[in-house]
């Protein structure tokens, strides 16, 4: 059996994140830098004090890249995230508080979805919606969708069944009242935390689309697309893997250490 990484600490984590977050809000401050102008003579130079991470082969800044890549990889991410929890924590409340046919319908459309493998899933929306970053972030949402479901259904299930609940609707209250007053509120804290944990989860399929060429389309700078452009170069120019890959290894790490963290307290 491998050797595991160690749990890389909280306050590793967000020295790792702060710095990305930074990249994505206010990039032009972190590289000087056009991500998509190449510098005449300046191909496939190795990493040095001015290029930090090197220049591909059009002369372009692997670090500009890099860093104008991290708003495209975070927001692609979180709109994963929240199409997984939309979608999915809308069937799982429903299927637990209607019961019946509704929950019977969504949670065999639940088990369809964990049956399928999650690239193959993906894959397979992003040919029926084409190929972009957009419909690449919904297509990690959708293979995201059930496990939301499935852990609202239960939540729910758990919750209706408290005394509290039983209490609420024996003094007269409305089934919707009672279940936004008083279900939902108690049943979605761990629906949240698997939102958080989620994360880190999509920024790493949302690489492995972009590397297979189904993310953003070139000369975009995105994480899985500047490593897969790097691989014509490894004899010679490992960096332009090198760089994008340790970035992202990194920031998965990081997000999958902090989002434990707020889970753990929510």
């Amino acid at each position: 059996m491998g050797a595991r990484l160690p749990p890389l600490g909280l306050a590793a984590a967000w020295a790792v994140l702060a710095p990305v977050l930074a990249w994505a809000l206010l990039p032009g401050l972190f590289a000087a830098q056009n991500p998509l102008e190449g510098l005449p003579g300046q191909q496939l130079r190795p990493p040095d004090a001015a290029h930090w991470f090197g220049t591909d082969g059009l002369g372009r800044d692997q670090l500009a890249r890099v860093v104008y890549g991290a708003r495209e990889s975070l927001l692609g991410a979180s709109l994963a995230v929240l199409v997984g929890f939309s979608a999915g924590t809308a069937l799982g409340v429903l299927a637990g508080a209607a019961g019946g046919l509704p929950e019977a319908v969504v949670m065999r459309l639940v088990d369809t979805l964990l049956a399928i493998p999650s690239l193959l899933l993906s894959l397979s929306v992003i040919v029926l919606l084409g190929f972009g970053s957009v419909n690449a972030a919904v297509a990690v949402g959708i293979v995201s969708v059930a496990h939301f479901a499935r852990l609202a259904r239960a939540e729910v299930l758990r919750v209706r069944h408290a005394d509290y609940v039983e209490a609420a609707f024996g003094s007269g209250g409305r089934f919707l009242a009672v279940l936004w007053r008083h279900v939902l509120p108690n049943a979605l804290t761990s629906v949240l935390a698997l939102a958080a944990l989620q994360f880190g989860s999509a920024i790493l399929a949302l690489a492995t689309l972009g590397f297979l060429g189904y993310g953003a389309p070139p000369p975009t700078p995105e994480w899985g697309l500047l490593i897969a452009e790097g691989r014509d170069f490894l004899g010679r120019a490992w960096w332009l893997t090198a760089a994008p890959g340790v970035v992202v290894i990194l920031v998965v790490l990081a997000a999958e250490r902090v989002s434990r963290s707020i889970g753990a307290r929510l």
